[in-house]
């Protein structure tokens, strides 16, 4: 067994980034289909991975950084959330959640059924519906240990991670072709000649050139780094009463506060910039680890009847991203962007839906809406809206705490 250290993850994570931007632009097919650079990086190095395991090498990667990431990029997503933006998206966002909870109840419907239809247990197909899709690892991680210990569902957590494994590669996937196959249906937004074109903002286009001090730069990082402290701090305050959230949910709330809290009270404007150039850097960063650490085995251990279900479940995301999501945003560019974006957080996580609809931004042209409606609702709301649909289906009859 290889074990690489902190420095030797960094080090395999750059080169993984760096792999995925040469593959993306020489290989059409990864270009054309708008797969992110960390999934094509990524993915490569996994199944490397994987090839390497069946002559008994196997390489293990030091993951203490993925999880400060990743807090890292969902403090960027606060500090970039003014209230006078959110209260222009107002309507959009609202239009959004439909979509966002048509898709969970429809996630645990089709798990269910089909668990049903192969002879399983019922929670076997919740485990592989929201719980572990829209959920992702953590959410499926304390589900599969309540199923285990309080429903007798054997083998629950292993399960639960196997699902959203396969979630998050699927999610980085089919988000970039669905994109190609709605945008040749509407008319892209261009800059034209005559245009001084802008600079991008938040999260949109991330390889644009953004014009940085080094003073500006450690003021930002020195709100990112207050987020993560009071984040984790209200975290701690929260568990075990009614209000406890995911880590990522407080992080995000302290910087929404201190945006809006510091430009109220007239101390400090945020400089956006700074912050999508930190988003960004600790984005791409997390999705590399997470993808270079995939244990591809674990998903070729999943019974043929789960990996059904897994399978049914990608096809039914890419098509209601395709006939509800697109149609119901707007059937325009927009939509189709916000389309990208719900496959990444509806079958893995909130930042490989940026990851999804930066490919396809990059490309194509920027997209305001979508970068500002997707981060608050894939990084907030869908979390506890989850937690409601999960348990309100466990009130059915057939669920029976053993």
């Amino acid at each position: 067994m290889i074990q690489l250290d902190f420095y030797g993850t960094l080090v395999a994570a750059s080169l993984v980034l760096l792999l995925g931007r040469g593959l993306v632009t020489r290989v059409g097919f990864l270009r054309n289909y708008n797969i992110p650079e960390p999934v094509a990086g990524g993915l490569l190095v996994a199944l490397a991975l994987l090839v390497l395991r069946t002559f008994d090498i196997e390489v293990r990667f030091d993951t203490s950084l993925q999880t400060p990431l990743m807090l890292a990029f969902f403090a960027t997503i606060g500090l970039s959330a003014d209230f006078a933006s959110l209260k222009k998206g107002g309507r959009v966002v609202g239009v959004f959640l439909l979509a966002v909870v048509g898709l969970l109840i429809l996630q645990n419907a089709m798990g269910i059924g089909l668990a049903k239809m192969l002879g399983l247990d019922p929670l076997m197909g919740l485990l592989t519906g929201s719980i572990t899709l829209a959920g992702g690892h953590g959410t499926g991680a304390a589900w599969g240990a309540v199923f285990s210990e309080q429903y007798g569902l054997a083998s629950a957590s292993e399960l639960a991670i196997a699902s959203a494994t396969f979630g998050l590669v699927l999610g980085g996937l089919i988000g970039g072709p669905v994109a190609r196959l709605l945008i040749k249906r509407v008319q892209v937004p261009g800059c034209h000649p005559q245009e001084t074109p802008r600079l991008p903002k938040g999260f949109e286009q991330p390889n644009k050139e953004r014009s940085i001090t080094p003073f500006s730069f450690i003021e930002t990082l020195a709100l990112i780094a207050v987020s993560l402290l009071a984040g984790n701090l209200l975290n701690g305050w929260l568990q075990g009463t009614a209000l406890e959230l995911p880590t990522f949910v407080c992080v995000l709330f302290v910087g929404v506060v201190l945006r809006n809290g510091l430009s109220a009270l007239g101390l400090y404007q945020v400089f956006e910039r700074e912050v999508s150039v930190l988003g960004n850097v600790s984005l791409s960063l997390f999705l590399a680890i997470a993808l270079m650490s995939l244990k591809l085995w674990d998903l070729a251990a999943l019974a043929l009847p789960i990996f059904i279900i897994l399978a049914a479940q990608a096809l039914v995301m890419a098509l209601f991203a395709i006939f509800v999501t697109f149609r119901i945003m707007g059937s325009n560019y927009d939509g189709a962007v916000l389309a990208a974006g719900h496959c990444g957080f509806g079958l893995g996580a909130t930042p490989t839906a940026i990851a999804n609809m930066q490919a396809v931004t990059q490309r194509y042209g920027p997209s305001q809406i979508a970068f500002l409606v997707v981060p608050m609702v894939g990084a907030f709301f869908i979390d506890i809206i989850n937690v409601i649909v999960i348990k309100l289906y466990l009130a059915l009859p057939f669920f029976a705490v053993a």
